[in-house]
């Protein structure tokens, strides 16, 4: 049988366009298939149909924020790894996502998109 890689999906969940759009071609260069949801709402709306091996996920969004996500993907029982990206730089920050769930906490302005995406293909194993 032929060796078939199936290609991971990533969503994206970024208010941001410019980012949102940084992170969907780096993501896309890398090899994987990624979608992106503007805030918290349209999120769980596409996780109510979809599958995704993995979610980047800001924290200061309208509607819905990161924390309220992370607290309903556990209310949820949405076991998909999440990984927050966002300009929130406090330790209580870190601490209240990682407490909900996320299995890691990058600040953008500290750390360029390619080294999340190096940090992603380690994570899903790629």
């Amino acid at each position: 049988m032929p060796n078939v890689r199936l290609t991971k999906k990533i969503l994206i969940v970024e208010d941001e366009k410019p980012a949102a759009k940084a992170f969907w071609l780096k993501l896309g260069r890398a090899g994987f298939e990624s979608e992106i949801a503007f805030d918290g709402v349209d999120a769980l709306a596409v996780l109510a149909r979809k599958k995704f091996d993995l979610i980047i996920l800001d924290l200061v969004m309208p509607r819905m924020d990161g924390f309220e996500l992370l607290a309903e993907l556990k209310n949820k029982k949405i076991n998909t790894p999440v990984i927050v990206t966002t300009n929130l730089s406090q330790d209580e920050d870190e601490k209240r996502a990682r407490d909900l769930g996320a299995i890691d906490y990058f600040v953008k302005s500290e750390t360029p998109i390619a080294n999340i995406v190096e940090h992603v293909k380690k994570v899903l194993g790629q």
